[in-house]
């Protein structure tokens, strides 16, 4: 267990290659998942956890680590199973999602394993909309899930997805009636419902993308149907991190060597919070970043970076990174 503790805290150098770290996990069968080392902040024997009047039902309890109170979520209880028990010889996975951070309690935590994203992929079509799966992969023969976090954690404790009347009517006369298409890739469906529904009432329309590569395909497919540039037709892509097949930061960079996509604005819109890295989005050609999830955030980067695209100068065709 200490040298995943100490593998947690050190190897994040992969992100911008189109590589990931995965944790992996059981919680109460043979069944192995993974997370993303880039969220994960610390593995811990499961400590003492004080219940507390009016929780949810997932949340098994609040533990206080480093100074710090944090709510601990029973993963199999919160995706369909029965609670884990024996807690004491359990683990949890602290983590850092959308601005918070909470405990993930499982049943063992295995190792970490380096892959490519195009090594994840999304769940079969016959998985069924209610499953908590974003991706799959398959290690030592085996299928891991990708379990969908913000799915897990919008159901446990729901966040605001209504911007604030003033800043509706300020950014909707802003925008005006130029460039209103707007793209988003997004593995969650319920991230990618929570940006249409931040979006919509802008009078925005969407397109919408499932992860990456689809994006890319996409953006290539439309950028045929214009003369110059793909921004003759599409105002901004808002897109996310970690998807299967083609990541966000590998997406943007082959946007930018693309002769006609070069000049697409682009958001990445992450729930990695405060370990964010700043340098690897500067180094891949991102214009924004802002963190899961805020409507009024979103509002505001979306106004932005439309009004930026009219003021720029084309880009030239950037290097590989």
């Amino acid at each position: 267990m200490a040298g995943i503790l100490d593998s947690v805290n050190q190897r994040t150098q992969l992100v911008g290659q189109n590589r990931l770290e995965l944790l992996l996990f059981k919680l109460n069968d043979k069944q192995r998942y993974g997370i993303n080392v880039f969220k994960v902040k610390e593995v811990l024997q499961c400590p003492k956890l004080t219940a507390l009047p009016n929780l949810a039902r997932e949340v098994r309890g609040i533990a206080h680590i480093r100074g710090e109170t944090i709510s601990v979520i029973d993963l199999n209880l919160a995706t369909g199973g029965k609670p884990i028990d024996d807690l004491p010889s359990r683990f949890i996975i602290i983590t850092e999602y959308n601005r918070s951070i909470q405990g993930f309690l499982v049943d063992s935590v295995e190792r970490i394993i380096n892959l490519n994203w195009e090594q994840i992929l999304p769940p079969p079509n016959g998985a069924g909309k209610n499953n908590y799966l974003t991706a799959v992969t398959e290690v030592d023969n085996d299928i891991v899930g990708i379990l969908d976090v913000e799915k897990i954690l919008m159901e446990v404790a729901p966040c605001n997805e209504v911007m604030s009347e003033d800043l509706l009517e300020k950014t909707k006369a802003i925008i005006g009636q130029d460039n209103k298409v707007i793209m988003i890739a997004d593995d969650s469906m319920v991230a990618l419902n929570q940006v249409k529904r931040a979006l919509t009432p802008l009078g925005l329309e969407i397109m919408e993308a499932k992860n990456g590569r689809d994006c890319f395909e996409q953006l290539k497919a439309l950028a045929q149907t214009c003369e110059q540039s793909v921004t003759e037709k599409l105002g901004l892509l808002i897109s996310d991190i970690e998807m299967p097949e083609m990541d966000g930061y590998t997406l943007t960079s082959e946007i930018r060597n693309s002769e006609k996509l070069k000049d697409l604005r682009v958001i990445l819109h992450t729930s990695l919070s405060g370990i964010f890295n700043q340098a690897m989005v500067d180094n891949v050609g991102a214009d924004d970043f802002i963190a899961k999830f805020n409507p009024d955030d979103l509002a505001n980067a979306v106004e932005r970076n439309i009004n930026l695209l009219h003021s720029e100068p084309a880009r030239e065709i950037s290097s590989d990174k």
